[in-house]
């Protein structure tokens, strides 16, 4: 077993899931020592553990640390099995399309009702407003929310490559879960809070906005921008890699013209600052890509590392699991797959008491924990055995403990 701290053990979660923003709100909360039991449809289980393609990553990302049950929700016995445990929770998260929970009678009036020092947290596409009863996808948001017309060039607006709202959504999911628990060790209730997709994508182009309202100017897709800074661009080397390199202030210009040997430029009183540098940018550029095209991309990179100047190589994330810093020790944790492969896993961005939080708990089998559950909630072998018909594997071994 693990030995990192679990600062929230002792909470129990009861997370109605699916794809991605919930498993991360969950996710995290398992992280930090929650016991999250995870509700998953009888018999087959959550459905991203069949997804293909892009999909076939969600459940092994998002999924470990938690304990699963499969439950049919449209049975009674079923039914009243997802009551007692709500009754035994702390928290209630979902993520299911508006009214989904509410029309099983798992809603938040619902719960309240039975557990009223239930913290509920509802994972929408929108919060309140015009919208609210739309549908909505990482891509409709990023589209409607004006971050894929950032992320693109100018007429060809492109979604960025990771599910970056629905992630963020399940962050915001707990922080507010974090400050309605903390709330209620003073009023010894409850209450619901909502986290959306649609605004967690306003927060993150809110920049963007403001510039506008400041400038007048509408912000330019990001290939298409004017930089704040004169050097902050992608460099291809000799060796046909891709290297970007940012030189944000006047002192890593100066850093920047003596580790490459630029003495020229560094005493040209027409580039003294940034502001004059980004206006003669098309003066000195092409000398900084023959620079870099003369070199190859460990060169360069070894160069700017020894000064101190922010670079980076352009990488695929399966290339990440080379990666040194990646492969240093707590910052990841290693997975087994429905394929019974075992593979590495992001752990969580974050240091907490000097380490990374650990794995105590390996992705669940679909039902793995239905009886361990139940026997939690008081259930008897007789009872258990009239729920046995609402339930999907029976397997009560918890095969991924350590």
């Amino acid at each position: 077993m693990s030995s990192t701290p679990r600062p929230l053990k002792g909470i129990r979660v009861v997370e109605f899931s699916h794809m991605v923003m919930g498993p991360t709100c969950g996710l995290i909360l398992a992280d930090l020592g929650a016991d999250v039991v995870k509700v998953e449809p009888a018999p087959e289980g959550d459905k991203t553990r069949r997804l293909s393609g892009s999909g076939s990553g969600y459940f092994g990302t998002y999924n470990r640390n938690k304990r699963s049950i499969s439950v049919n929700l449209k049975s009674v016995e079923g039914l009243e099995f997802a009551f007692n445990l709500v009754r035994a929770s702390d928290v209630l998260l979902e993520n299911f399309g508006v009214g989904v929970l509410d029309r099983l009678g798992l809603g938040y009036e619902a719960m309240q009702e039975i557990n009223p020092s239930l913290v509920y947290c509802a994972l929408k596409g929108f919060l309140n407003g015009p919208y609210e009863q739309r549908a909505a996808l990482d891509e409709v948001v990023q589209m409607m929310g004006g971050l894929a017309y950032m992320t693109g060039p100018e007429g060809r607006p492109l979604r960025a490559g990771a599910s970056i709202n629905d992630v963020m959504g399940g962050l915001f999911g707990v922080i507010a879960i974090q400050a309605a628990l903390w709330e209620r060790q003073r009023t010894g209730k409850g209450t619901l809070v909502r986290s959306g997709l649609f605004e967690n994508n306003m927060f993150l182009v809110a920049q963007h906005m403001v510039q506008y309202r400041k400038t007048g100017i509408p912000a330019l897709p990001m290939p298409e921008r004017v930089s704040a800074w004169a050097v902050y661009d992608v460099f291809e080397t000799a060796d046909g890699e891709k290297l970007f390199v940012g030189v944000v202030s006047d002192k890593q210009w100066s850093q920047f013209c003596n580790a490459f040997g630029l003495d020229d430029l560094l005493l040209d009183a027409e580039l003294k600052d940034n502001a004059q540098r980004v206006a003669r940018r098309d003066a000195f550029m092409p000398r900084l890509c023959e620079m870099f095209a003369g070199q190859e991309l460990s060169q360069a990179a070894a160069i700017c590392e020894s000064v101190g100047l922010p670079f980076a190589p352009i990488l695929r994330p399966d290339q990440l699991f080379d990666d040194p810093h990646v492969n240093y020790a707590g910052a990841t944790v290693e997975v087994t797959l429905s394929n019974g492969v075992r593979t590495q896993v992001p752990t969580l961005p974050f240091e907490y008491g000097g380490s990374r939080l650990n794995l105590y708990r390996d992705l669940p089998q679909v039902g793995e924990h239905n009886d361990a559950v139940a026997r939690e909630l008081g259930y008897t072998d007789e009872a258990l055995e009239r729920l046995r018909p609402s339930l999907g594997s029976t397997t009560t071994a918890e095969k991924g403990v350590r």
